[in-house]
C-alpha cells in the first residue's frame, strides 16, 4: 500500500449523529454562514424563500425572515456589521437588519444582474459581488448604492462562486462552470489571470494515479480563500470544489507574482490552460510546485465536490473541509501538501457519511458544533470536530 492510500485509509471514517436546526419550512437548505464576531450563531437561507437565524447555545432557531417570494441562492453578513445580512434571490440582492425582527423589511435592493444570481460575497471595503448565470460579476458599491464595475469576458459559461481576497483588497476571485478560475483586479475591471481545469494539459496531470476518480467534468463549484495571516502567514492560497471530485488549493501569490521571479516564462493570458504545468497528481508528494490536489486517490471525492470551507476552529485555516454529491464531508490537514519535505503530503483526517448531497457547509470559530452542513433537505445539521 502505497504511503497516500494509507493515509487516507487511517482518516477516521464515521457515521457521526449530527444536531438538527429546523427553521425552514419547505424544500432545500441551500446557503449558511457562520458568525465570526459571536461564535455559535450561524444564518441560513432555503429555497422557502426564508432567513433562518440561529444560535447553537439554544435548541430552538431565534429568527425566522420571510425574505423572498423565490429561492434564496446565497447569503453573506456586510464586513464589520454581522447584524446586517445580503441574500440573494433570482437576480435580485436583498438586504435585512435583523434586529428589525421577523417583520424586517429590506433596507437596500439591487438588481444590476440580468440573471439569476449563485453567489454574492462582501469586501472589507464594502463592496459587494455577485456572479450570475451569464458568467458575469457584478461589483456594487454598498456605500454610495451603485453598480461600480462588470466583470465578463474571463468565463463563457455560468459564473458559479465569488470571493474576495482579503490581503489583496481590490481583487477577487471567480470560478465557473466553464471549467475556469479566475482572478481579477476589480477596480479596473480586468482579468489578471485564469486556470482553465478544463484542458488537455491539467486533465492529463490530474488524471494520473487517480484511478476511479469521478469522470465528471472539472466544473468550478466552489472557491474558498484563507484569511490572511492564517498558520503563522506561511500560506496565502485559496481551495476549489470541482466538478469532477478534485479539490485543488492554489498559491495565490505565486500565481499573482511577476512573472519575471518566477523563473522561464510559460504560456501567458487569459486563453492560457494554466500559468503552471507543476500540478499534484495526488499519488506521489502532490506538492510538485504551488498546487496541491485532493483527490480520489487520497480518500477524496467519489463525485462532485459542491463546497469548500478553510476551518475557523482551533488553529485557523489549518483544515480544510469539503463536501459532495457523494453524500460526504471531509476534513484535510492540507497544508502538509506544501511542505518541503519531499515525503509530506496533505492528509484525510476525517470522513463523515452525511447520507445526502452536500448544497453547502461552512466552519464556526468554536470548540464543538463547529461544521455546519446544508444538504438537500429542509434541516441544518451541525457536526463536530475533532
Amino acid at each position: 500500500m502505497s504511503e497516500t492510500e494509507t493515509a487516507a485509509a487511517a482518516a477516521t471514517s464515521t457515521e457521526r449523529k449530527p444536531r438538527r436546526l429546523r427553521g425552514h419550512k419547505k424544500g432545500a437548505v441551500t446557503c449558511c454562514v457562520a458568525s465570526s464576531a459571536r461564535p455559535g450563531v450561524v444564518a441560513s437561507s432555503g429555497e422557502d424563500g426564508c432567513l433562518c437565524w440561529f444560535d447553537l447555545r439554544t435548541k430552538d432557531v431565534l429568527l425566522t425572515i420571510e425574505a423572498a417570494n423565490k429561492p434564496i441562492s446565497s447569503i453573506c453578513f456586510k464586513s464589520g456589521n454581522e447584524d446586517h445580512v445580503y441574500v440573494s434571490a433570482g437576480n435580485e440582492i436583498l438586504s435585512f437588519d435583523i434586529r428589525m425582527g421577523s417583520q424586517s423589511k429590506p433596507l437596500e435592493t439591487y438588481n444590476y444582474n440580468r440573471d439569476e444570481i449563485n453567489q454574492i460575497a462582501v469586501s472589507s471595503k464594502g463592496y459587494l459581488a455577485a456572479a450570475d448565470d451569464s458568467g458575469d460579476i457584478k461589483i456594487v458599491n454598498t456605500t454610495q448604492k451603485c453598480l461600480y464595475k462588470r466583470l465578463r469576458e474571463a468565463h463563457t459559461s455560468i459564473c458559479s462562486s465569488v470571493q474576495f481576497i482579503p490581503w489583496r483588497p481590490w481583487t477577487a476571485i471567480t470560478g465557473g462552470l466553464d471549467s475556469k478560475l479566475a482572478v481579477w483586479d476589480f477596480s479596473k475591471g480586468r482579468a489578471l489571470f485564469s486556470i482553465d481545469y478544463g484542458s488537455p494539459e491539467l486533465q492529463n496531470s490530474n488524471s494520473s494515479g487517480s484511478t476511479g476518480q469521478c469522470l465528471n467534468p472539472a466544473f468550478v463549484h466552489s472557491v474558498a480563500v484563507s484569511e490572511e495571516g492564517i498558520l503563522g502567514g506561511l500560506y496565502k492560497v485559496c481551495a476549489v470544489a470541482r466538478g469532477d471530485g478534485v479539490v485543488d488549493v492554489v498559491d495565490l501569490e505565486y500565481e499573482l507574482a511577476p512573472a519575471k521571479s518566477k523563473g522561464p516564462s510559460r504560456a501567458g493570458g487569459l486563453a492560457m490552460s494554466s500559468k503552471r504545468n507543476d500540478l499534484g497528481d495526488g499519488s506521489n508528494n502532490q506538492c510538485q510546485g504551488k498546487r496541491i490536489h485532493l483527490d480520489y486517490s487520497m480518500g477524496g471525492h467519489t463525485a462532485a465536490v459542491s463546497c469548500v470551507a478553510f476551518s475557523a476552529f482551533g488553529e485557523k485555516g489549518k483544515f480544510l473541509v469539503s463536501g459532495g454529491n457523494d453524500a460526504s464531508l471531509k476534513v484535510w490537514d492540507w497544508s502538509k501538501g506544501f511542505s518541503p519535505e519531499t515525503n509530506s503530503n496533505s492528509e484525510l483526517v476525517l470522513d463523515i457519511d452525511v447520507k445526502k448531497k452536500v448544497n453547502w457547509l461552512c466552519a464556526a470559530p468554536t470548540d464543538s458544533d463547529n461544521l455546519i452542513v446544508c444538504d438537500t433537505s429542509k434541516v441544518v445539521k451541525v457536526y463536530n470536530f475533532p
